[in-house]
This record gives structure tokens, C-alpha cells and sequence, in this order.
């Protein structure tokens, strides 16, 4: 009877560690998909991914260590050197934006074809929204320069970047770069943008770490727990809120034929469906010019060994709930990205090749920068007119100035071709 007690005693205290344990792997899975905002809410979602990580870790990896890289990517070995973004750098970004020209598009109404021949139609792009407009952009950056930062906190993805707040109350996303290549290529991509006409990224202004300065005094301590170098030059990007995630839409996806100006694809599509996908667009003519890896080419790669990527947020892409997609967290654009160019690049082609339907506006811009090949100079003049700082960040290098207008002729070569299959005239 000792022995048969002895042993009921063990199983129930067996019983009792594997609901203890149990009870414990159920809170800490919950843990993980509880995302804090910086005011303090929470957001109930999905864990991040680990395939996610893999590419944000290229940009911890010192430049030394990249050339070793070559072609070959360990999902294993890279996402142990991950940047640490998680769900709030993505979720912590504030609006204060006045989107008179954003429409009201969650009703289905329709004015005629969505296409014209390969772009879209002139009736979708009058209800395209200007989710940041110049004048915005212009007033907000006069505002950031003039006012004191009060307080520096985390949620602006990685430990490095903090969430600022000015004496006004308005806040800023910091982002002090690993090194240099990423705060160039988060600045040379926001005037790319602009350069092409392009509204969907929150103003930037740069500016210099100085303690002794009236905008930084009274940060100085966390500064330097921080351990923010002296000087250095960060980038200040408006900050966001309220903005949910994206999934890539079907005819993007892999298992698409891709997103053509066909209209029994198109004509069954809500007016909001409509122009997202427009959105969509400016997006991949966007970071295929500043082979910008982060973002849908990312997903891409993750294929291999993640069927189902495409079916989850995609990175640094959010919405407001007017509907317009915010490009968030460009560093990997340009500078970085044409390093490694060679590792992306086949990728980088195969998103581009998946678009046969453009804005017009954008188009024409293109075609200038094509024709008159003079895209450095332009993105030159427009950075140093807008910004004072820009002698001490830098601008591309010559080669990597080259790589830009080639890609510029490679897009323009990829639209004609799109007009010669779907017999679009007059370009």
C-alpha cells in the first residue's frame, strides 16, 4: 500500500509541474504578441517572425563582414545578429496630417475603366490621396528645426533609434545608424521620392547631436546613456500613429500571374482596392530605383523556406485609416542596397517584372530622368536645397550615382516593353 501511495503522490505531483508549465508557455506566448505602445495601450497580435529578421540583420552586419556574405544567406546564423525590430518600431508612429485630398474609398464606386492601356485612369488618379504633401512636409521640417527635444524614449523599432519628443508635444522617429549608410540612404530615398513624385514617406529633416545646443540640452543625459556619439548626424522622421499592417495584395503574390492593366482582373475591385494597388505600384518602382531589399523583396526571398510569408504583414508598409500606405524605415534603400545589389538583385527584377500598370504622373517622370540622364544632379539639388545639413552626411558616390541612372534606364525599358504586350500607344 506504501509503495502504491508513494507512486499516486509522484503522478499527481508530475500532473501538477505540466500544468504549471503549461499555464507558463500559454503567458509567455501571449507576452509576445502583446505589443506596448509608447502611450501606454496595447495591441493583441501575431509574434514576430524569425524570416522577418533575417533580412533586418544585413544591416547590423558590418561592412567587413558583408563582403564574407557573398550570394549565400544562413537564416540560421543571420537572425542571430537581427537589428531587434520587433512590433512596436512598427506600430509607434504618430499622424497629424491634414488628408484633405485623401477620399473617402470604402465605397465601390465606379467611373468608367480602372485602365488605360497600361495606366491607370485619369478618374483614379483625381482620387489619389497625398498622404504627405510638399507644403506639409515643408511646414513640419521648419517646425522640427525650431523646437527643444524634451524626451527620448524606445519605440522606434531597434535600442538604437528613440521615439522624440519636442516642446511642442508633436514627436519624431531618431534614428542614429549603425553607421552612416543608413541614415544616407533613409534621407536619399525620402528625396527620391519627391523627386518622383512620390507622397507616401513622413517628412525627415537631419540633424546634429550637440549637448551643449539649445534642441538637444535637455536630453543630454540620455544621450549618454545611450551612447550616442558627439555630433553625428541622425535623421528625424515624423512620427505616426493608428496605422495598421499590410498584406501583399493577390496579384503580387508569387502564385499571381502579376498585376496587369486587364480589366475583367481589375473591374471587379472596390474603388479602395483600386488605389492601393496604385499605391503598390509607386511602391515597387520606388525600392526597385533604391534596390531597397526590406520590404517585399524580403517576403520574397522568405519563400524558400516560409510558404505562407506573403500571407503576413509585409514589412516597414503600413496604413492610416483613410487607407493610404505610409513607406516607413528606408535605410536599406541606395546606399546599402547597392552593395548588396548582387545578393537581391534577381529578386529585385522578379517584383518589378509582376507590375504592367503604372500612374501616369509617375511614369513621366521617369521617362524625364530617362531621357535626360541627369537623375544626380536633380536628386543633388533637390537634397541640398532642402536640407542644411547635407554637406555633412554626404551623397552618393559617383559609382553608386551611376547605378541609380541605370536603373532609372532599366525601369523605362521594363514600361515599354509593358506597352509594346498590352498595345498601349503613346507613351
Amino acid at each position: 500500500m506504501r509503495a502504491v501511495s508513494a507512486n499516486l503522490l509522484a503522478l499527481l505531483f508530475l500532473c501538477t509541474c505540466a500544468s504549471v508549465l503549461y499555464v507558463w508557455s500559454r503567458l509567455e506566448r501571449y507576452n509576445t504578441g502583446l505589443q506596448i505602445t509608447s502611450r501606454g495601450s496595447a495591441h493583441i497580435g501575431p509574434s514576430p517572425d524569425l524570416s522577418a529578421k533575417t533580412f533586418r540583420a544585413l544591416l547590423a552586419v558590418p561592412g567587413a563582414q558583408r563582403l564574407h556574405l557573398g550570394g549565400i544567406l544562413d537564416a540560421h546564423n543571420l537572425t542571430g545578429v537581427a537589428d531587434q525590430t520587433g512590433s512596436l518600431g512598427i506600430r509607434d508612429y504618430h499622424m497629424n496630417v491634414d488628408n484633405k485630398g485623401s477620399a473617402r474609398r470604402g465605397v465601390p464606386d465606379k467611373l468608367g475603366s480602372p485602365v488605360e492601356g497600361i495606366f491607370w485612369s485619369e478618374w483614379l488618379e483625381d482620387k489619389f490621396p497625398v498622404s504627405f504633401s510638399e507644403e506639409h512636409a515643408r511646414a513640419w521640417r521648419g517646425r522640427a528645426r525650431g523646437h527643444r527635444i524634451v524626451r527620448l524614449e524606445p519605440g522606434c523599432g531597434r535600442i538604437s533609434n528613440q521615439l522624440a519628443t519636442f516642446s511642442d508635444r508633436s514627436k519624431a522617429c531618431v534614428r542614429y545608424g549603425i553607421n552612416a549608410d543608413q541614415v544616407q540612404g533613409e534621407t536619399l530615398t525620402y528625396y527620391l521620392a519627391s523627386l518622383l513624385g512620390i507622397t507616401n514617406l513622413p517628412p525627415l529633416i537631419l540633424a546634429q547631436l550637440n549637448v551643449d545646443s539649445e534642441q538637444w540640452a535637455s536630453v543630454r543625459r540620455r544621450i549618454g546613456g545611450l551612447q550616442w556619439s558627439e555630433r553625428a548626424v541622425v535623421s528625424l522622421t515624423q512620427w505616426v500613429a493608428n496605422l495598421t499592417g499590410v498584406i501583399t495584395p493577390a496579384p503580387l503574390r508569387q502564385e499571381s500571374k502579376g498585376l496587369r492593366p486587364l480589366r475583367w482582373e481589375l473591374g471587379n475591385k472596390t474603388t479602395a482596392e483600386l488605389l492601393e494597388l496604385m499605391q503598390w505600384t509607386d511602391l515597387i518602382i520606388l525600392d526597385y530605383l533604391s534596390a531597397n531589399f526590406d520590404r517585399l523583396v524580403s517576403n520574397l526571398f522568405s519563400l524558400q523556406w516560409d510558404s505562407r510569408v506573403m500571407e503576413r504583414e509585409t514589412n516597414n508598409l503600413l496604413r492610416t485609416p483613410r487607407g493610404d500606405l505610409v513607406f516607413i524605415d528606408n535605410e536599406a534603400g541606395l546606399v546599402h542596397g547597392y552593395r548588396v545589389l548582387d545578393m537581391w538583385e534577381k529578386y529585385h527584377s522578379t517584383v518589378l517584372d509582376s507590375v504592367c500598370v503604372f500612374r501616369k504622373r509617375t511614369v513621366q517622370r521617369v521617362i524625364e530622368l530617362h531621357r535626360r540622364r541627369d537623375t544626380r544632379t536633380r536628386l543633388l539639388e533637390l537634397y541640398r536645397d532642402s536640407e542644411p545639413l547635407s554637406p555633412e552626411l554626404g551623397f552618393l558616390s559617383d559609382e553608386h550615382a551611376g547605378v541609380l541612372q541605370s536603373r532609372i534606364n532599366r525601369l523605362y525599358k521594363h514600361i515599354l516593353h509593358c506597352k509594346v504586350k498590352y498595345h498601349q500607344l503613346g507613351v
